[in-house]
């Protein structure tokens, strides 16, 4: 009986209708397969290839709402963690498709983790920032965990965008380059999680006098195996239909991967905004789990959903994609253009100074998103 009412909890109609949706558009889309495989009026490619997207971030939302679930369930830092795995995962996928999908994609990569890093760094957190500092005085992060995020991030986007211009062959990584800096950052991003999984994870964890007592929502729900043995089958349900949800958007990301393309081409626009759209699509919905979690005036989730995202993306994402280059012998070009290293390198400077204070406010959040609209200006430029 009690299985039967935790079914019921958690496969509720919004979560069957994410199901039915993803599944179903899959069916559709391979039985019209035929049909797709010519090419399209415009009308047509515009109206498929908006469907598809929707599908997508539907079943997207879903994914984050079921990582939500297991979030608060875990407490952090291991809810956010999944949080941030599953959505680096979705943007993994998708990228994945559009490299193994026709057409020549060799600055998909570059373009999406760039995005990603605009979006989350200055977009997401400025909004945040404005949001919880006009409605909390006091809003401070802890200050050690937004440090090993930001040292973290400098090193893997150093290694992403930078190095490959001053070491690479025309911005791309030699094989012999590549394949020690898959290995070590993989190994650095292992031995970060663990650290930040065990000994240190006080440091991801809200400053207890910075935060509202009701506000907190994630805190330490004590030994995580006594979690498990508790909600063994919730975890286990969540998990699976997490899974489920997140089988659709592979199965659909190759189709969206290749209508893409065709549309950005027909229309002439600027070879990054394919990553952009992408890196919109993956971190839309952790966008409103971020405002809410500043709204509530929890700024140190705030910092794990935000900053530990684009770490697990920067430390996913590249050694996905170089391996996919490996094994394809396809180029990955993943240098980037002096205008987009300036701008990332103000972002790094000014997250540093936004939360080394003794608290972070509205005005920092301004800052912010004054560099995003300077990033979107030169997309367009």
């Amino acid at each position: 009986m009690a299985v039967t009412s935790l079914l019921r909890a958690v496969l509720s109609p919004l979560a069957i209708l994410r199901l039915a949706l993803g599944w179903g558009a899959f069916l559709i889309v391979l039985l019209c397969a035929p049909l797709l495989a010519g090419p399209l009026p415009s009308a047509v490619l515009w109206v498929v290839l908006l469907v598809i997207v929707a599908v997508i971030t539907v079943c997207a939302f879903g994914v984050v709402t079921e990582a939500e679930h297991l979030a608060r369930r875990l407490g952090d830092p291991y809810g956010t963690l999944v949080l941030t795995i599953s959505i680096a995962a979705i943007e993994v996928i998708l990228i994945a498709a559009v490299m193994l999908g026709p057409g020549d994609h060799a600055t998909i990569a570059r373009d999406s983790v760039m995005a990603v890093s605009m979006i989350i760094m200055n977009l997401v957190i400025g909004v945040a920032l404005l949001v919880g500092g006009l409605r909390h005085p006091r809003l401070r992060a802890n200050r050690t965990g937004v440090s090993l995020y930001l040292g973290m991030l400098i090193v893997l986007l150093s290694v992403a965008f930078a190095l490959p211009a001053l070491i690479g062959i025309e911005g791309a990584y030699a094989p012999a380059q590549a394949i020690p800096l898959i290995l070590l950052t993989v190994g650095l991003y292992a031995f970060f999680l663990i650290r930040q999984m065990g000994a240190q994870r006080a440091d991801f964890q809200e400053v207890a006098d910075a935060v509202p007592p009701a506000s907190v929502s994630h805190a330490e729900r004590g030994p995580i195996a006594l979690v498990f043995a508790q909600h063994r089958a919730e975890l286990v349900i969540r998990t699976l239909l997490l899974i489920a949800m997140v089988l659709p958007i592979v199965l659909l990301s190759h189709d969206m991967a290749t209508l893409l393309d065709d549309g950005l081409d027909r229309l002439g626009a600027p070879v990054a905004l394919s990553g952009i759209l992408i890196a919109v699509i993956v971190f839309l919905p952790e966008t409103i789990t971020t405002i809410r979690a500043a709204f509530s005036g929890e700024m140190q989730r705030v910092s794990n959903l935000c900053h530990g995202a684009l770490v697990s993306t920067a430390g996913l994402t590249i050694p996905a994609v170089l391996t996919i280059g490996l094994l394809t012998g396809q180029q990955v070009l993943l240098a980037e253009t002096p205008v987009n290293l300036l701008l990332l390198g103000m972002t790094l400077l000014l997250t540093l100074a936004t939360f080394s204070g003794r608290r972070v406010t509205a005005l920092h959040g301004a800052a912010h998103l004054f560099l995003f609209v300077l990033y979107g200006m030169s997309v367009f430029a």
